[in-house]
């Protein structure tokens, strides 16, 4: 799971890379994917599952294969890289709009601030910089998480839901 996981990231990496090569210049145009060190995690068996995935011709892989460099991903100790420190706390910033605190609340504010640095295409932050899995209509959201969802310009029904089945 972890890896199918990782596929959705991959793939939403290589997006904002192929978008933004045309006004950053510097470099090859390839990314380099550092992962935070996860004990009992293969870093070779994942870079063999993407050479699987670039071998497929299925349709919804839609990795866009130029900017992805499978032999240089890397994984650093956490504690030496101040990028996956960095990379950590947008994300717990992020995951606090959505993840309820012990007293049951989320903190939207946190994405509001972080909001214009989200990776967006056509004022689409759900297909490409934020996505939830399963989608906003298959999850059982409470009104602040609702909030979050129409942050990023999902559609909440009457029930302070996404619309959905």
């Amino acid at each position: 799971m972890y890896f199918y996981l990782c596929r959705y990231l991959i793939e939403r990496i290589s997006w904002l890379c192929r978008d933004m090569r045309p006004s950053v210049q510097e470099g090859d145009g390839r990314v380099k994917i550092v992962f935070s060190r996860r004990g009992g995690l293969s870093y070779a068996e994942f870079r063999l599952y993407l050479e699987k995935l670039k071998s497929m011709t299925e349709e919804d892989i839609r990795i866009h294969w130029p900017v992805i460099d499978i032999d240089g991903i890397d994984a650093q100790d956490h504690s030496k890289r101040a990028g996956l420190q960095v990379a950590d706390l947008n994300a717990a910033s992020i995951t606090s709009g959505l993840e309820s605190d012990y007293y049951g609340n989320c903190e939207l504010r946190y994405a509001q601030i972080l909001k214009p640095l989200v990776y967006k295409r056509n004022d689409n932050y759900l297909s490409y910089g934020m996505k939830l899995y399963p989608g906003p209509e298959r999850l059982s959201l409470n009104a602040q998480q609702g909030a979050f969802v129409q942050l990023f310009g999902g559609q909440i029904g009457e029930n302070g839901r996404p619309p959905g089945p």
